[in-house]
C-alpha cells in the first residue's frame, strides 16, 4: 500500500527510522531507495533519540556520514507512551524537545536544524518549491482537460432550455441545419446529388432505347392495325387513322420510362435525406426530431413524386394530343413521288407499303423520343428537386409553430445516457476552472 503512493513522482517520501536500531536495516530507508535511488524526493528523519543507550549518539546518521541522503537528516523527538497518558500537549512536547536538542552535548551544535518544527519547516519549503517548478506542467494540464471538456459538451450540445420560446427556436435551428447538409448534397458541396444527374444521362435514355419499338411496329403488327383501322371500307390514299392509331399506341409506351424517372429521382431524395440526417451533427442527440424531420421531409417527397409523375406522364399524353402536321404533309408528297398511280395502289396492300408505314411511325416515335429525353429530366427537377431544395420543410415548420411547450419539449427529449454524461462533463469542467483559478490566484513570491 505504502509503495503505491511513493512510486508517484509528485510524492515526498518521509523515511522515518527509529534512532536505537540500525539504519541498514531500516524498512523505510530500504523501500524509499527503490523507489527512489537518487534521494530527490526522500527526507531522512531519526526517531526516539532520546531513548538511545548512554554513551551512543546518531551523529554518524544526522551528519550524513554513515547514510548519505540528498537532503539533510533530522531528528526528533516525540511524546512518549507515559506523556500521552498524561495528556502532555504538543506545545508542551515541542518545548521539550527545543531544550532536549540544545542542552545535549551531542547533538546542541546542530539544535537548529533538529526538531519538529523545523522539520515542518523544511517540508514546507521543500513542497512550495516543487510545488513552483510542477505549476507550469499542472496548468498545462487543466487547461488542456478544460478545452477537452468543453470540446465535449459542444459535442453532446448545451442543455435544452426549458422555455417553450427557446425551445422552438432551437428546433428551427436545428431544421436548418439539415436543410443546409441536404441542399449541399443535391448542390455538389456534398455526394451524392450527381446520382440525380445519372438518372437523366443514364437510366432514362437507356430505359427509352430498350422499348419495343421494333415488336411493335414489325410488318405483321402494322398490316393489323392498319387493317383494322380501315373497318369494312379500305383507306384511299393514306391511312390516316391506321397512322394514329400507330402513333398513340407507340408513344404509350413512354409512360413507362416517365414514372421510371420519377421514382428514381424520389429514391434519390429520400437517400439524400436519410444521409442528411444522419451527418447533422446537432440532431444526434435528439432521436425523437430526428424521427419526426425523416417523417415530414419523405412525406413532402411523396407529395413533389405525385405532383412530377402527373406532369411527366402530361407531357406524354400532350404528344400523343397532337401529332406534329409537318410530319402529314409529307406523306402525300411521297405518294405522289411513287409515280403511276395505279401501280401505288396496287401497292397499297402489299408488303412495301406496310413497311414503308412503320418506318414513318418509327420515325415520328424516334423524333418524340427526343423531345421527351429533354423535356423529362425539365419536369422531373422543376416538380422534384427544385421543390425539395425550395420548400421541403415548409408544412412542418407549419406544423411545429402550432406545438405547445410539453410537444415541443417531445421533440428535444435526449438519450439519458446522454444527459448523464453532459452533466458528469459539466460537474468535471467546474471543478477544472474553480482548480485553474485557484492556482492562478496564489502569490509565490516572498
Amino acid at each position: 500500500m505504502v509503495r503505491s503512493y511513493i512510486e508517484k513522482p509528485n510524492c515526498i517520501i518521509l523515511a522515518i527510522s527509529p534512532a536505537n536500531q540500525d539504519i541498514a536495516t531500516s524498512d523505510a530507508m530500504k523501500l524509499s531507495r527503490e523507489v527512489d535511488p537518487t534521494g530527490e524526493r526522500t527526507f531522512g528523519v531519526l526517531t526516539k533519540l532520546d531513548l538511545m543507550d548512554k554513551g551512543t549518539n546518531a551523529l554518524d546518521v544526522l551528519e550524513g556520514r554513515s547514510y548519505r541522503l540528498l537532503h539533510p537528516w533530522v531528528g526528533i523527538v516525540n511524546r512518549s507512551q507515559a506523556d500521552i497518558n498524561k495528556n502532555v500537549d504538543m506545545i508542551a512536547a515541542r518545548r521539550r524537545e527545543r531544550e532536549f536538542f540544545a542542552t545535549s552535548p551531542d547533538y546542541g551544535h546542530l539544535s537548529s536544524k533538529m526538531g519538529s518544527e523545523y522539520l515542518a519547516k523544511l517540508l514546507s519549503k521543500h513542497l512550495e518549491a516543487v510545488i513552483r517548478a510542477r505549476i507550469p506542467s499542472i496548468t498545462s494540464l487543466i487547461n488542456k482537460s478544460i478545452d477537452e471538456l468543453e470540446g465535449e459538451l459542444d459535442h453532446l450540445g448545451r442543455p435544452i432550455a426549458i422555455d417553450a420560446g427557446a425551445q422552438l427556436y432551437t428546433i428551427l435551428e436545428l431544421c436548418r441545419a439539415f436543410d443546409r447538409i441536404f441542399k449541399e448534397h443535391l448542390e455538389g458541396g456534398r455526394p451524392g446529388g450527381d446520382r440525380i444527374y445519372g438518372v437523366f444521362d443514364n437510366q432514362l435514355p437507356s430505359a427509352l432505347r430498350k422499348l419495343p419499338f421494333d415488336r411493335h411496329l414489325s410488318l405483321q403488327n402494322v398490316r393489323k392495325v392498319i387493317s383494322e383501322a380501315d373497318g369494312y371500307q379500305p383507306h384511299l390514299i393514306a391511312p390516316e387513322q391506321g397512322y394514329r392509331r400507330l402513333i398513340d399506341s407507340s408513344l404509350n409506351y413512354f409512360r413507362g420510362p416517365a414514372e421510371a424517372s420519377v421514382d428514381a429521382v424520389h429514391f434519390v431524395l429520400k437517400e439524400l435525406v436519410r444521409r442528411s440526417i444522419g451527418e447533422t451533427k446537432e440532431l444526434r442527440r435528439f432521436p425523437t426530431l430526428q424521427a419526426e424531420l425523416a417523417a415530414a421531409s419523405n412525406e413532402a417527397l411523396e407529395r413533389f413524386r405525385e405532383d412530377s409523375k402527373k406532369t411527366t406522364l402530361r407531357l406524354v399524353e400532350m404528344e400523343s394530343s397532337y401529332l406534329t402536321v409537318d410530319f402529314f404533309r409529307k406523306l402525300p408528297q411521297e405518294v405522289e413521288k411513287g409515280g403511276n398511280p395505279s401501280a401505288s395502289a396496287a401497292d397499297r396492300y402489299g408488303e412495301g407499303h406496310f413497311r414503308r408505314i412503320g418506318s414513318n411511325v418509327s420515325q415520328y416515335v424516334a423524333m418524340v423520343s427526343e423531345t421527351l429525353k429533354n423535356s423529362i429530366p425539365k419536369a422531373v427537377v422543376h416538380c422534384q428537386v427544385r421543390e425539395a431544395k425550395r420548400s421541403l420543410l415548409d408544412h412542418f415548420y407549419t406544423q411545429v409553430g402550432k406545438k405547445e411547450g410539453k410537444q415541443l419539449s417531445q421533440l428535444l427529449d435526449e438519450d439519458p445516457a446522454l444527459m448523464e454524461r453532459r452533466q458528469q462533463c459539466a460537474k468535471r469542467l467546474e471543478l477544472y476552472k474553480s482548480a485553474r483559478d485557484e492556482i492562478d490566484s496564489v502569490s509565490w513570491s516572498r
